[in-house]
């Protein structure tokens, strides 16, 4: 009901999209996965949300698709919590996330189908990475 009333807000009150966003920062967001776009996206109860430091191939190749595919077995049904750094990029909000109290950058890193994004984690990721991966997954020059 309240991510109804928030869209609603939006589509009416374009200004409030601003104070939502200042609402968002540094807070944490629980509730159900309700989409998984790709590996390195989520949305949490129809909110998105980019996984902070984690470096998933796109979606027009092989390993992108099956890194969503592997995110959406992952974490089908259950209840995240994300802290959310207060950015955002395009129209996800970005933040580290965990299911089951696990990281779940780390477990999609650690599974192979992501890389670190030192840029952004600060290096956080960078024992999961695997050599298969790192043979597959082509980094984004940005990281």
């Amino acid at each position: 009901m309240t991510i109804l009333l928030v869209v609603l807000a939006v589509m009416r009150f374009p200004e409030f999209v601003g104070a939502f966003s200042e609402y968002l920062a540094g807070r944490n967001l629980e509730g159900l996965v309700t989409h998984v776009r790709d590996a390195d996206t989520i949305e949490v109860d129809g909110t998105p949300v980019r996984l902070q430091g984690v470096d998933a191939p796109e979606l027009d190749t092989q390993a992108g698709q099956s890194g969503k595919r592997w995110m959406g077995n992952h974490l089908r049904g259950k209840a995240v919590s994300c802290d959310l750094t207060g950015e955002k990029t395009y129209d996800r909000y970005v933040g580290v996330c965990y299911a089951d109290g696990q990281d779940i950058g780390a477990a999609v890193i650690a599974a192979g189908y992501a890389l670190d994004c030192r840029r952004y984690s600060g290096g956080r990721y960078a024992r999961f990475e695997t050599s298969a991966a790192k043979s597959r997954v082509k980094r984004a020059p940005y990281c």
